[in-house]
């Protein structure tokens, strides 16, 4: 069924998910590209092999579908030399995009759909490639006409409802064809966003095999792996497991997954020592409230009163947030809503400021650990270079080095160093500092939310309180303005 509201939206229907409208968009020229090179990028994307079942399903007329984007800009150099000038406009094409709903019609008839449309809405005056797309649940067409005519003599003119003309022409088209069309519903009933189901990542995918294997309780293992394989996954065996599957560019270490998941954990599970409990994707969080809106300002700037209306309201919602956070922070005054935020930003910062001198000591290590081993394995060529009285020709032939020994020698004196420390002590102290890196990170995340919410909250108390008191002061002004008139009077 081609989904196609009126306005060019997208509707949602009682049990049923309507797909995407047909749409005219203008393709414009790339900053920083030649206007063949965006030809040629827009056409190899619609006409890729993995979305038209290897160019099975991608047609063209007055062009071939292999060099379209050369003979489009044969056309827009036979215009400069018909006009004797140029085009103005950085639109160099136009593209439809044409949606249908899963299993009503098939790749090829589409792809003739969508070469009708083309070619009733261009009356065969401009060249144009039909690709029909297969890689998603809906097959969707994608047309890509010049903005040149063939004879070089105009260019497309986008009039203002020229998109609509485009819709209720696939509509007729689709009727003709026995497809059905979305029917035109009351502009209340309409919803412009549709409702896709929610993306599967290839972590979350491979989660949820894990548990099904898990659930069919494998031997050992080493059957757990195997069956992971038979699901069409390739297992690379070693210090960490790791598995990719088809399509996939990366392996997946079990061990990133999250609890649960990690080697130890599922071999647990398989020798029955512990409970696996499935993975459940957590919903992202939102936030609390935001900053309000200066309505005054943004007024001063020229908004109109449509925004001023909008940005009331907006206000009081975040508000009314900012209301109920208070409430569950037990703050009961401005003041104490002050001083715990200027408490949570010290402490922010503080964290901060450690982390910090954690990765400035940290980098200072690797630094000295480099410069102390290359110094180790230089010794001997300098001393040789010494024994030959700094001669030009021993250093032409170990300059390299020479050049390092000299390097560490020299980052030794301007650190201070009189004794070297030794690389198993750095390595120590890496790695404590690492591990103290690491699990400072949680607190230091948890410290910043906490601050961004108290500073939010203490600035839409103040804002709110100024503009309610300049509203106060704006009515008090009025009123003895109007008594002093009263009295003059």
């Amino acid at each position: 069924m081609i989904l196609m509201p009126p306005s060019g939206g997208i509707f949602v229907a009682k049990g049923v998910m309507m797909l995407a409208a047909t749409r005219l968009i203008a393709l414009h020229k790339n900053k920083g590209m030649t206007v063949a090179a965006c030809l040629k990028n827009r056409t190899d994307y619609i006409e890729n092999p993995d979305k038209t079942e290897k160019g099975q399903y991608v047609s063209s007329y007055a062009c071939s579908t292999l060099t379209a984007d050369e003979e489009f800009m044969l056309t827009k150099r036979q215009y400069d030399f018909v006009n004797g000038r140029r085009q103005k406009s950085d639109v160099i094409a136009y593209q439809i995009r044409q949606s249908f709903r899963p299993g009503e019609i098939t790749a090829e008839e589409a792809n003739k759909v969508g070469y009708e449309l083309a070619m009733r809405f261009t009356k065969g005056k401009y060249a144009f490639v039909v690709a029909t797309h297969t890689d998603r649940q809906h097959i969707h067409n994608h047309v890509i006409f010049n903005s040149t005519a063939l004879d070089g003599s105009r260019k497309f003119r986008d009039f203002f409802f020229s998109a609509l003309a485009v819709q209720r022409l696939s509509d007729l088209i689709c009727l003709e064809h026995q497809l059905s069309v979305i029917e035109k519903k009351p502009y209340r009933e309409r919803q412009k966003r549709v409702v896709y189901p929610p993306k599967e990542s290839n972590r979350d995918r491979l989660c949820g095999i894990i548990d099904t294997i898990l659930a069919e309780k494998p031997g050992d293992y080493e059957a757990f792996l195997q069956k992971l394989e038979q699901q069409g996954y390739e297992a690379k065996r070693g210090k960490y497991t790791s598995v990719k599957g088809k399509g996939q560019k990366r392996f997946i270490r079990f061990r990133t997954l999250g609890t649960g998941y990690g080697e130890d954990e599922i071999k647990a599970v398989l020798e029955g020592k512990a409970k696996h409990q499935p993975y459940q994707k957590q919903p992202p969080k939102e936030q609390p409230f935001q900053l309000l809106v200066d309505i005054q300002g943004r007024m001063a700037e020229g908004k109109s009163v449509g925004y001023k209306k909008w940005a009331t309201k907006f206000n009081l919602k975040e508000m009314s947030k900012t209301l109920l956070f208070l409430q569950e922070q037990k703050i009961s005054s401005a003041e104490e809503l002050r001083e715990r935020a200027t408490a949570a930003t010290e402490r922010y910062h503080a964290m901060g400021d450690s982390i910090k001198a954690a990765e400035e000591r940290l980098t200072e290590i690797a630094i000295l650990k480099t410069h102390i081993i290359n110094y180790a394995k230089t010794r001997e060529v300098y001393a040789a270079y010494r024994k030959a009285g700094y001669s030009k020709k021993f250093l032409e032939a170990h300059r390299e080095e020479i050049t390092l020994h000299k390097a560490a020698k020299t980052a030794f004196d301007e650190a201070g160093l009189q004794k070297l420390p030794k690389v198993k002590e750095l390595d120590a102290e890496f790695a404590e500092l690492l591990t103290k890196k690491k699990a400072a990170y949680p607190d230091y995340r948890k410290a910043r939310n906490e601050m961004q919410k108290l500073v939010r909250a203490q600035k839409n108390v103040e804002r709110f309180f100024a503009e309610k008191k300049g509203t106060t002061e704006k009515t008090q002004t009025r009123y003895e303005y109007s008594v002093c008139r009263h009295a003059r009077l």
